[in-house]
């Protein structure tokens, strides 16, 4: 007599979805991409996380033409340069983005762990940990999928980078995997969109002020970030953010 099968984890199955999907539809252009997910997944279980960096309002436009009431998440660590917070208004009301959602570190763990606002100083990672990774967590939990707008040449950590991939038991779309710089500035001045003010100044990737400098020419767009440190991401976007999605806090 078989044996019945164990039926498969949530998580198993969400590898095997992003598996899929990237065989059958990794290929597609961006805007294909946004629609066939954004078809895919129901209303209310798709969002987008936007940093409204140097290249955001790429990803933005797209979505805004699909679907400008989709949830577009922000993570406000409280660090932000003024110019970035400012842009973000200012891009979202050009777009007609109808669902900007705002998520902040929790004070209570802010005045635990970082009561003078220098933690950055002491410990890069703990400090990401605290107003990134666990705040994003939070704001992704309620949805089953989610856009980033990462691209393969932005760091050696994303040269394998997949349009679609699994984290826990969600789904993680990155549509402009493949993009290099120069489609992502043709996009920009077809469409006459607004660009983040900083990046004028030689910020080409932008975080919290603290960790956040110009790059130099010739450097790679994120040498500005956690300059001088072996860091080259804030941990959203590896596992540290699926194990806070499984921590018993959410």
């Amino acid at each position: 007599m078989l044996a019945k099968l164990k039926p498969l984890d949530a998580e198993t199955e969400a590898e095997i979805e992003a598996a899929a999907l990237e065989e059958r539809f990794g290929h597609l252009e961006p805007q294909d991409l946004i629609a066939l997910a954004i078809g895919r997944f129901r209303p209310g279980d798709i969002a987008a996380v936007s940093s409204f960096g140097a290249d955001s309002a790429v990803l933005l436009h797209m979505i805004s033409r699909i679907d400008p009431a989709l949830p577009v998440l922000f993570l406000d660590t409280d660090k932000h340069f003024g110019e970035t917070l400012q842009y973000r208004d200012a891009l979202a009301a050009d777009l007609g983005l109808r669902s900007l959602k705002i998520v902040h570190p929790r004070p209570e763990l802010v005045a635990e762990r970082d009561a003078d606002g220098t933690l950055h100083q002491r410990d890069t990672d703990a400090c990401c940990d605290l107003r990134k990774v666990e705040p994003m967590a939070r704001a992704v939990s309620p949805f089953r999928a989610w856009f980033t707008g990462r691209k393969r040449y932005q760091a050696a950590t994303r040269t394998a980078l997949p349009v679609f991939e699994a984290v826990g038991e969600r789904i993680r779309i990155n549509p402009l995997a493949k993009w290099t710089t120069k489609d992502l500035a043709d996009y920009m001045r077809t469409h006459a969109l607004r660009e983040n003010p900083l990046v004028a100044y030689g910020y080409h990737s932008i975080g919290c002020f603290p960790c956040t400098q110009p790059v130099k020419p010739g450097e790679d767009e994120r040498s500005g970030r956690w300059a001088g440190q072996s860091k080259v991401e804030c941990g959203i976007h590896l596992s540290g953010l699926d194990d806070s999605l499984t921590a018993s806090s959410l």
